[in-house]
């Protein structure tokens, strides 16, 4: 699967550094050619030995010691690398990156690189969940690097929390997708919605929610990445426009109405994880209102619903975000209306994931089938979702 590939794989001063051993291994028996890049911490944690067992080759630890063996210029790894994985990348690295700093052969190899380069994070979850972090993962998202994790779980100090190393076939899974070879959305035609529609009031209030609009732009480039077509309809968010796809700006449910019509009409998959406002006001003011002594009582129409109007021979995967109930009100919107698959998640509690680059969410199709994903970066839960609808257009032969 990955003949002919090379891949260099970055290892960095974290306690999960042993685990790359068994990547590097498993990328190896998929037919890659490994070379490792260890930084001077992580020998600290697992011998190059270890390394140069599973992929017979030699290992990186110094600036410029392969020069002989690859080329007089150090940048040699970096113009013959298919992809770099940089697992597990710790906060320090990714700071680094984030800031442009090149001084070991790790950092000089990504920077002088233009293959994709996708970085699994691993670290305690204060360090994870630190602004300064948060702002360098920003960075480097923003700037075309590929973030697989990390997960929730047990950390080396015994905590329970998001900082794990993703798991192995995760990984695995964002170096077939950078390098297209896990195409299993070729020639699909995917529309997206996202964000939360406003509807005005005056010329400057409107009704609105809580959606940031992560997860429809993570479906979205996720989609895109495994070969689909996308059209994005959004509603405003502070998110930029993903590239390689179409995207439409929209703000009213009206408006995304209009736009998803024209978008399906030759779909294969509508996924609705825009946040739609139910309600508008009944009548737009076109002067702004003045505050007052009285009491403002604004009447509410209810708004189109976009997905009982959206008609089609096309996969309909539709999002439920309940604070109670989650899986009978989830379900019973799945039957409502006529969907194959809905997303449901828990709001106004501790699992709330409004604004949040994470989200836990339970997976139920037409056929009863109940899947609960752990908390996961919503890339990650992305790719879960889209391996369902992978699933069910091969399963309904669309």
């Amino acid at each position: 699967m990955l003949d002919a590939k090379n891949i260099v794989l970055g290892v960095t001063g974290s306690i999960a550094a042993y685990k790359a051993v068994d990547l590097a291994s498993r990328l190896t028996g998929l037919g890659a050619r490994v070379d490792v890049i260890m930084t001077q911490a992580a020998t600290k944690f697992v011998t190059p030995l270890s390394f140069r067992n599973v992929t017979h080759r030699p290992v990186v630890t110094e600036m410029f010691e392969l020069a002989s063996e690859f080329s007089l210029e150090h940048v040699a790894l970096a113009e013959a690398a298919s992809a770099v994985v940089i697992a597990p990348a710790t906060a320090n690295i990714m700071a680094k990156l984030a800031a442009g700093i090149a001084d070991d052969m790790l950092t000089c190899t990504v920077l002088a690189t233009k293959a994709p380069v996708i970085i699994a994070p691993a670290m305690n979850v204060n360090m994870w969940e630190n602004p300064v972090t948060q702002e360098n993962v920003s960075r480097l998202r923003s700037r075309g690097f590929r973030l697989v994790g990390p997960e929730y779980g047990r950390l080396a100090s015994g905590i329970m929390g998001m900082g794990r190393l993703a798991e192995l076939d995760d990984i695995i899974a964002a170096v077939e997708e950078a390098l297209n070879i896990r195409a299993d959305l070729s020639g699909r035609r995917i529309v997206v919605t996202a964000g939360g529609t406003q509807e005005p009031i005056d010329p400057v209030r409107f009704i609105s929610n809580h959606s940031s609009g992560k997860m429809g732009y993570a479906l979205a480039q996720a989609a895109r990445d495994r070969g689909a077509r996308v059209v994005l309809i959004t509603a405003p968010t502070a998110l930029p426009d993903p590239p390689g796809l179409e995207v439409v700006h929209v703000t009213t449910a009206a408006e995304m109405l209009e736009a998803v019509l024209q978008a399906t009409s030759q779909a294969d998959a509508l996924i609705m994880a825009a946040a739609v406002s139910d309600y508008r006001p009944a009548g737009f003011k076109t002067s702004k209102l003045k505050r007052d002594a009285g009491a403002l009582t604004l009447e509410l129409v209810r708004n189109p619903d976009i997905l009982a109007q959206a008609q089609g021979d096309f996969l309909r995967v539709g999002f439920a975000a309940e604070s109670e109930d989650l899986l009978e009100n989830a379900k019973r919107k799945l039957e409502k209306k006529n969907l194959d698959l809905i997303v449901a998640n828990q709001i106004g509690g501790p699992e709330s994931t409004f604004g949040s680059d994470t989200n836990r969410v339970t997976i139920i199709d037409r056929q009863g089938r109940v899947e609960n994903l752990p908390t996961l970066l919503k890339t990650e839960c992305a790719q879960r979702i889209l391996d369902r609808v992978v699933d069910l257009l091969a399963e309904e032969g669309r």
